[in-house]
């Protein structure tokens, strides 16, 4: 019988090493795993402090858009989400990004000409619809877009104190305000109503997704909304909102504010 050639046999059984261990790491990838996934031991293995340090890792992951795309917040994170909503943690946060926006939109030299703009997204950014999650688990149910359409309805959404603050000091200093938002175009009157209400007033534009907007992605629609205030010759300064989605994409502005939400995503 005729003898198999070494090298010829060497890469046989190579081939099939190399072949066994990709096939075992596609086998355990974690992007084949449910999302989210912060922790893979019961939670009887975690203690208070550990399950408080994998949280906050896990929000400060999300803020800092290096989680993949998900629906609910961890089960396990509940609690630790509910605190900080409810707890001065998140008004900390909110009023630093304010600050920061205030510091940075002073040092600019506006043209006073109508043309510098600031651009807001609407919920979670100007708006808090924090009454209506505390009643949806706080982003640990899956998202129901009729149950919170019927709550934008109801325009009672308090304004973000923070955000309402800085609204007013960058009118003073004389940009415009261009008001920018996945809301749909048939909610303008109640958006509007809500918005004034909480004392939002004296808005430049007003964008909500018109029909042949629906079904694009947020950062998709929001760019091409960017793109044609461009077109208009308005420069846009500053943007503000509470997903990565309201800031990335191009055109971006000249620079952005990312607001803190640990309770949904949206891409």
């Amino acid at each position: 019988m005729s003898s198999f050639p070494v090298p010829l046999l060497f890469f046989f059984f190579f081939s099939l090493f190399v072949s066994s261990v990709l096939s075992d790491q596609a086998a355990f990838s974690s992007h084949l795993l449910p999302r989210p996934l912060i922790l893979e031991y019961p939670l009887s293995q975690f203690d208070a402090d550990e399950l408080t340090l994998q949280c906050t890792s896990w929000r400060v992951a999300g803020e800092a858009n290096n989680l993949n795309p998900w629906k609910t917040i961890p089960d396990e994170c509940l609690e630790y989400v509910r605190g900080y909503v409810n707890g001065k943690g998140y008004l900390v946060d909110l009023q630093r990004v304010a600050e920061e926006a205030v510091a940075y939109a002073k040092g600019l030299q506006l043209q006073g000409d109508g043309k510098d703009v600031w651009v807001f997204d609407i919920d979670e950014t100007l708006l808090s619809n924090l009454p209506y999650y505390k009643d949806h688990g706080y982003g640990a149910e899956v998202f129901n877009p009729v149950d919170f359409d019927m709550w934008v309805d109801k325009a009672t959404a308090p304004a973000l104190e923070a955000s309402l603050k800085l609204y007013q000091q960058l009118l003073d200093m004389g940009f415009k305000i261009i008001l920018l938002t996945g809301r749909s175009e048939a909610q303008r009157a109640v958006t509007e109503q809500n918005l004034r209400s909480a004392g939002f007033q004296s808005w430049d534009r007003l964008i909500l997704r018109a029909t042949e907007d629906h079904g694009k992605l947020a950062a998709t629609y929001k760019s091409e909304k960017r793109d044609e205030m461009l077109e208009a010759g308005y420069r846009i300064l500053g943007n503000s909102g509470d997903q990565w989605s309201d800031l990335l994409g191009w055109p971006m502005s000249t620079r952005s504010f990312k607001l803190p939400n640990p309770m949904y995503y949206i891409s």
